[in-house]
């Protein structure tokens, strides 16, 4: 039968793989990826979900095993993801990491033809018989088998390396019937990163993430609190990056994670394909990981000195800086930025912002529109410092869309004002200095005020950051072309 062991337990990160702009594996920022979580983590997991194994050959695979191995040194356990869609390949790729010196192997389900629990059962009864410690992976989101419990007991207390369980599907209920079944006899590990304190609170032995590449420290001390009885603080934490997990989990994590490293100064590269930039990991998933990375508590991006160029007058501010960042910004007579962001659909807000000297061009327009055009042809001055212009993208034609743009949506645009005068982007210096132009849009058919506002924020926050930073670069558009779609309409 299965048994327990006593190094399964724990913060394990399912490493990423990071590749060169030629799709090859950077083993030199591997190792440095190894060096910045090993701190923080009991174990790590080379060539599982997040490490894109299944985009890799088999050779592949064992070079990063090895590379991992050799930069861990013994310092921790190495579970190797060796599951591969044939028996014959997984078993052939678990011996060959047991005489590589793994510690245990994470073993996904069969996948792509969906073999009944009987012949999953006797897949990974082959795959027992290589004597390596196995961890058995239920993943159904990507396996498309999901263990049933008393699949998962049957395996799991049957097969005599079997050591434990990642499960990933989850499904609260399925981690409950686990804890009632096998309890104490095999490890327990949760892998969806949304459920880590509930889970770890009903007894799981620990987890193994995508997100631990990101925040390892942060997992440690949910598990530190659990393990101490401390539930008040391990809730805490997981709540505190609840959104940041919802973002990785739900919104190609693969793609998520690098960007978020990369925006950490851990540059590891991007997703092999199909997986690109700006496809499931959407950009307004980037801006909005990026906030998450920032906040307090987290603290994976850092505020650094940039100089606002206004021509004759500069100023000093600090931001929370990524490498893309520039330390010094100028161009002031004329910035453009954009943004978009929901859900849901009928309430997700686009804006196209246009940011400049008030003495200049953008300056001008807003005199100009006002005396032209003025609040009879939908323009409103929603904020004075800086001043800052409303401009509705649709016809405004019923007091319900008055009240969703005017009021609604306007305060949306003026929080997210608001707090980027709070984090430096827009100084107090330059306020009397520059001018908004926000061209709003809210659907015609939007109801939930509370998203029409919030996600307005969203966007508009997102375009600022993007008019002062120059983003999206030419290299990035270049890069994510393939990418582009219409938020509205797709037509191939």
């Amino acid at each position: 039968m299965g048994y327990k062991t006593e190094w399964l337990k724990g913060i394990f990160p399912a490493l990423v793989t990071p590749f060169t702009s030629k799709g090859e594996f950077d083993e030199g920022a591997y190792r440095e990826l190894i060096r910045f979580v090993l701190p923080h983590v009991n174990g790590v997991v080379p060539c599982g979900t997040t490490g894109e194994f299944s985009y890799m050959t088999l050779e592949e695979r064992k070079q990063v095993i090895e590379v991992c191995l050799d930069e861990v040194s013994g310092r921790v356990p190495v579970v190797a993801g060796t599951g591969c869609p044939s028996t014959r390949e997984t078993v052939a790729l678990t011996e060959w990491a047991r005489d590589a010196g793994v510690t245990g192997a994470l073993v996904v389900a069969p996948y792509y033809l969906k073999p009944t629990f009987n012949e999953v059962y006797d897949h990974f009864r082959a795959v027992n018989k290589v004597g390596l410690p196995i961890i058995l992976y239920n993943i159904p989101q990507c396996a498309g088998t999901h263990f049933k419990w008393w699949t998962a007991e049957g395996m799991l207390l049957d097969l005599d390396n079997v050591i434990g369980i990642k499960d990933s599907s989850g499904d609260l209920p399925f981690l409950d019937a686990l804890f009632e079944k096998v309890k104490g006899k095999v490890s327990i590990f949760v892998g969806h990163d949304e459920v880590v304190q509930p889970a770890l609170a009903a007894g799981a032995d620990g987890a193994i993430l995508a997100s631990a590449n990101l925040i390892p420290d942060i997992w440690q001390r949910v598990y530190r609190a659990t393990l101490e009885g401390d539930l008040e603080t391990a809730q805490y934490w997981q709540q505190r990056v609840q959104k940041l997990v919802r973002i990785v989990v739900r919104c190609g994590s693969t793609q998520a994670v690098k960007e978020g490293l990369r925006m950490m100064g851990l540059p590891v590269g991007d997703s092999r394909h199909p997986i690109m930039p700006g496809g499931a990991f959407r950009r307004e998933d980037r801006e909005e990981l990026r906030l998450q990375l920032e906040s307090a508590g987290v603290d994976k991006i850092n505020k650094a000195p940039v100089t606002y160029d206004l021509g004759e007058k500069q100023v000093e501010t600090e931001v929370f800086a990524t490498p893309q960042t520039p330390r010094t910004i100028s161009g002031f007579a004329l910035k453009v930025g954009e943004g978009f962001a929901g859900p849901p659909f009928q309430e997700l807000a686009h804006v196209d912002l246009l940011l400049g000297l008030k003495d200049g061009p953008v300056g001008r327009a807003i005199e100009r529109a006002m005396a032209g055009w003025g609040e009879e042809r939908g323009l409103r001055i929603i904020n004075e410092r800086p001043r800052t212009l409303l401009v509705p993208t649709v016809t405004i034609r019923t007091a319900k869309q008055r009240r969703l743009f005017y009021e609604h949506a306007a305060e949306g645009v003026n929080l997210a004002v608001r707090l980027s005068v709070e984090d430096g982007f827009l100084p107090e210096a330059i306020l009397d200095d520059v001018v908004l132009i926000v061209n709003a849009f809210v659907h015609p058919a939007a109801s939930i005020a509370k998203r029409v506002e919030f996600n307005n924020y969203k966007a508009t926050r997102h375009a600022i950051r993007k008019a002062l930073e120059g983003r999206p670069t030419v290299e990035e558009l270049i890069n994510e072309k393939a990418a582009a779609r219409h938020p509205f309409r797709y037509a191939p």
